[in-house]
């Protein structure tokens, strides 16, 4: 008791919470990237694709929804959805078939969006790559949520909140988020020091190191405890000397 404060919050608001809490800095910093095991078994939620339910998908109760994107979107639009997040091969079929079928009568629930993807996606695609809605559940959620977006902010934020020995753990289940951490993680950590001398003088060492070498995975045993984590990649950070001042300011 006394040990924990919750704050509702997105990711990228870092700043401005530690601000209200009156911490200059953090000991650590831990992203479990993605929608929730819980907010994946509420049906209501509509982020499952396994039943029927409205298309929701947002994380809160504020901004468009799943069936405002489908809805709304131009077929153009709706292919780089499905593409870019969901690196859905039938993206263009997809997106045609939804602005037709959104003329007879607009998209509210999942199953219908089902009916519509096992229809347009071959059989012998179908039949490899998991269930065929998997990938436009996942761009559509990607989207509602502007999740790429928001990680993009919140990944330097977090690297300028932790203190010396402090850690950024970032926990992705998505090519597009871990090569986003991949990629910030790798410009914290480098050197000013042209790459053909010899040797680091002192006091040019980068102000971060990686902690992990690549991405780790989870083992057989964890994965067979727990089918969803078959997916993750875990990447990390430390901070091994203080944060510039100027750093400190530009993330707020």
């Amino acid at each position: 008791r006394g040990r924990v404060t919750l704050v509702h919050a997105v990711y990228d608001e870092i700043p401005e919470v530690l601000a209200g809490l009156g911490r200059a800095a953090v000991e650590g910093i831990l992203f479990d990237l993605g929608v929730s095991s819980m907010q994946l078994d509420v049906r209501e939620r509509g982020f499952a694709y396994a039943e029927d339910a409205p298309l929701d998908m947002r994380m809160g109760t504020e901004g468009p929804t799943a069936a405002d994107i489908l809805n709304t979107y131009s077929a153009v639009e709706l292919t780089r959805v499905l593409r870019d997040y969901g690196e859905e091969k039938f993206a263009r079929k997809i997106a045609r078939a939804i602005v037709q079928e959104r003329e007879v009568e607009p998209f509210s629930r999942s199953g219908r969006l089902v009916e519509l993807l096992y229809a347009e996606i071959p059989a012998p695609a179908r039949r490899t790559g998991g269930h065929p809605a998997k990938r436009t559940f996942q761009a559509l959620r990607m989207e509602v949520n502007d999740e790429l977006a928001v990680l993009r902010r919140a990944i330097p934020a977090a690297i300028d909140a932790i203190a010396v020995g402090g850690r950024v753990v970032v926990e992705s289940y998505h090519s597009l988020e871990d090569r986003l951490v991949k990629q910030a993680f790798t410009a914290a950590t480098r050197s000013d020091v042209p790459l053909d001398l010899p040797f680091l003088p002192e006091g040019s060492e980068p102000d971060l190191r990686l902690v992990t070498r690549g991405s780790e995975k989870a083992n057989q045993a964890e994965i067979e405890e727990n089918p969803r984590a078959a997916s993750v990649r875990l990447r990390a950070i430390e901070r091994v000397h203080p944060a510039p001042r100027t750093s400190r300011g530009a993330a707020r």
